[in-house]
């Protein structure tokens, strides 16, 4: 896996039921090293530290493989890295072959996988239709926040390199599955509920699922 791109944004002001909201989902490419901190990534927008930052969510990363079917169902948007808000996009990264709590490096840095990415309406915003919230559920393929174990730059072309695989863990596509489907699968839920890698307080809401 490889970065293609590092991408980070300025405080975009959007109105959402009649009231302005800022927010950072407008990235784009920066064409230069951006530096992973603990709680984000130096230089880019947060702006709603309730859902984003922080240390389970300090940088969002997308897979570049899963661009061609976004941009066949949305042709006419203007196309970019960073369209999803990731602030590094990856090329084969494959959420059904990631674990959740393995650890990578990526240029200086060492990230360890923590939770997919829940869409809200930012993204319905951004892409000019509510309905891809529906639709980004459905394709299963979310893309991942990461913990900052080691602070440090990284650039496009800088490989992501499996250091540590996580051991009874489950994929970032399991995961996602298990936030969204009905009926959670107990197995997954059990292995969810022990892994350190996702904060506390999503595992306490996965654990009252338990039968």
């Amino acid at each position: 896996m490889k970065i293609i791109s590092t991408n980070t944004a300025t405080p975009t002001t959007i109105i959402w039921n009649k009231k302005e909201v800022v927010t950072g989902i407008y990235k784009t490419p920066t064409n230069t090293a951006i530096f992973l901190g603990k709680t984000d990534v130096a230089k880019d927008t947060v702006t709603d530290r309730k859902y984003h930052g922080g240390e389970f969510k300090a940088c969002y990363i997308f897979s570049e493989k899963h661009y061609d079917y976004w941009k066949k169902r949305y042709p006419n948007l203007n196309w970019n890295w960073g369209m999803f808000g990731e602030n590094l996009t990856i090329s084969n990264f494959d959420e059904s072959e990631i674990y959740i709590g393995s650890i990578y490096k990526i240029g200086e840095a060492l990230v360890q996988i923590t939770q997919p990415r829940e869409p809200c309406f930012k993204l319905g915003v951004k892409f000019k239709n509510q309905n891809i919230l529906k639709a980004f559920i459905n394709h299963e393929f979310p893309g991942s926040y990461i913990r900052v174990l080691k602070e440090g730059f990284v650039k496009a072309g800088d490989l992501m390199i499996l250091q540590e695989e996580a051991k009874n863990s489950l994929t970032v596509q399991d995961m996602f599955r298990l936030i969204y489907t009905k009926n959670k699968d107990q197995n997954l839920l059990k292995l969810a509920i022990k892994n350190e890698a996702l904060p506390k307080k999503k595992r306490n809401k996965l654990a009252t699922y338990l039968k």
